[in-house]
């Protein structure tokens, strides 16, 4: 399994080869098409992300040590977003995933292309992956 620093390299040599932005959304589009889906009984305000422009629902399950993210949103930029996240997070232990680094979310340049309600939608994902991992690393300690 490929750590979250290495998965984070991947993404930013992937986002490197397209030259503009447009290519880019697209690219954001088609990884929202691969996220694995949430089921549909998680999908209520319970697991959906305050501070989100757009619906986005996340679900996350520890298995082995490590967890795994589920999501969906009904915006499909947002959804992109959120495929990048979970990409980076899941099949993570929850303690590499509270200390990592999120400055490759900068280094591709996607804070700066949002909306400041996406990215602040963005500031709340990740917070929100983060506070999951925590309460299963409380569960682990």
């Amino acid at each position: 399994m490929a750590t979250i620093q290495e998965i984070q390299e991947e993404i930013i040599d992937e986002f490197s080869m397209f030259d503009d932005w447009m290519q880019r959304y697209e690219y954001m589009i088609d990884l929202g098409k691969s996220l694995p889906l949430i089921e549909g009984q998680y999908k209520t305000d319970d697991y959906s992300i305050k501070g989100c422009q757009s619906k986005v629902w996340v679900h996350a399950n520890m298995e082995d040590g490590a967890i795994n993210f589920t999501a969906d949103s009904d915006a499909i930029i947002t959804k992109g977003i959120i495929a990048i996240l979970i990409r980076t997070f899941s099949g993570q232990a929850p303690s590499a995933i509270i200390e990592a680094d999120t400055a490759f979310i900068d280094e591709i340049g996607l804070k700066e292309h949002l909306s400041p309600t996406r990215a602040n939608g963005l500031v709340s994902m990740i917070k929100q992956l983060k506070l999951y991992a925590v309460a299963y690393q409380t569960q682990l300690n």
